[in-house]
């Protein structure tokens, strides 16, 4: 069963400019990653959308793997920040997710 807060989305935005909503997962992010790892920022934006905290816990491993090179917002067709959503995420799991 996937845990869900109406809270997550409006925790982001009050720590910075969360725009995932503005990606339509056309996938472009993904191809371009140097890291080599499997990270979708496509799932794990729409979990955050979706306030699915479980599973950002679960993808932890990809958002604090993720370098914030930026390589994957050049080619962005939206514009979507991704590594500033990446940041926000982190800093999210940080305070309510990971808290002592």
């Amino acid at each position: 069963m996937i845990k869900v807060s109406e809270n997550v989305l409006k925790e982001l935005k009050k720590i910075g400019d969360f725009n995932a909503s503005m990606c339509f997962s056309c996938g472009t992010c993904t191809a371009l990653c140097p890291v080599g790892l499997p990270i979708l920022p496509r799932e794990i934006f729409r979990y955050a959308l979706l306030g699915a905290e479980d599973r950002l816990r679960d993808e932890s491993d990809p958002i604090f793997s993720c370098l914030l090179c930026r390589m994957c917002e050049e080619n962005c067709p939206e514009g979507v920040k991704i590594s500033n959503n990446i940041r926000l995420l982190r800093i999210y799991l940080n305070k309510k997710v990971f808290k002592p």
